[in-house]
């Protein structure tokens, strides 16, 4: 086993799904403080059992297909994933759009919750907020975990990763209880975009049938590349923000 694939793979998987996790704890902890802990733990636990169902139909497929297609398949839907990512992260450092606010959302999460609260539905639609929430950001972890961990048959590993994400959140969350606010959204959701759109490009290159230099070493390399654009488009757009602010 790779050490270099295994380390990198684990922990992509932990970051991608730590910042999923964080927004979907924001949500649930919002319809338990605001109506109770039922219906948050009632509609988590509905979202957790439908994931479960889909990992268990979907998850054997992927043993049915060649190594080569499933690497330039999932490769290519890693490098759209990252892409998205690191391009919302960009945006984001050189100030063309807003930070993610954890605190903000938890707030107009509560609102919302608030609003209902006279209606006799108020526990049910509490209820799916948190289902919604579960599942829309579990199946993201669940793609995170099979894309960077299927092509090299690590998918145990990444799915540690994942795990260990979950349950470094419920600790602080439990904790602290309240939105993890604290936690640098962004800084995560940059390097996180990094790692994917890294993992997309080596294994679409691997399912087309090159040969990178230093094999699996080659992610780094990849790492690095990536990073050095990424940063230098945040120096040029935050420069060019501030020319047009300066207009103004």
């Amino acid at each position: 086993m790779n050490t270099t694939a295994l380390i990198s793979t684990v922990t992509a998987s932990f970051l991608g799904s730590f910042v999923e996790v964080v927004e979907a704890f924001t949500i649930v902890l919002a319809v338990a403080l605001t109506r109770s802990w039922r219906p948050a733990l009632t509609g988590s636990a509905a979202a957790l059992a439908v994931l479960v169902v889909l990992v268990l139909i979907f998850g054997p497929l992927f043993a049915l297909i060649p190594i080569e297609v499933l690497q330039f398949v999932v490769g290519v839907l890693l490098i759209l994933f990252g892409m998205r990512w690191l391009r919302k992260a960009i945006l984001r450092a050189s100030g063309y759009i807003a930070l993610h606010d954890e605190a903000a959302a938890f707030a107009k999460e509560t609102d919302a919750l608030k609003r209902q609260a006279a209606d006799k539905r108020a526990d049910w639609l509490a209820g799916m907020a948190a289902f919604k929430a579960v599942l829309l950001e579990g199946v993201e972890v669940v793609f995170i975990v099979i894309a960077v961990g299927a092509a090299h048959g690590l998918t145990l590993y990444a799915g540690l990763g994942a795990l260990a994400a979950v349950i470094v959140v419920l600790l602080i969350g439990v904790l602290v209880h309240k939105p993890l606010s604290q936690v640098p959204e962004n800084a995560l959701k940059f390097a996180v975009g990094l790692m994917l759109t890294a993992f997309g490009i080596f294994w679409t290159g691997e399912g087309l049938g090159a040969a990178w230099p230093g094999a699996d070493l080659s992610l780094l390399g990849l790492l690095v590349i990536l990073a050095v654009f990424a940063f230098a488009a945040v120096t040029v757009m935050t420069a060019a923000r501030a020319k047009l602010g300066a207009a103004e």
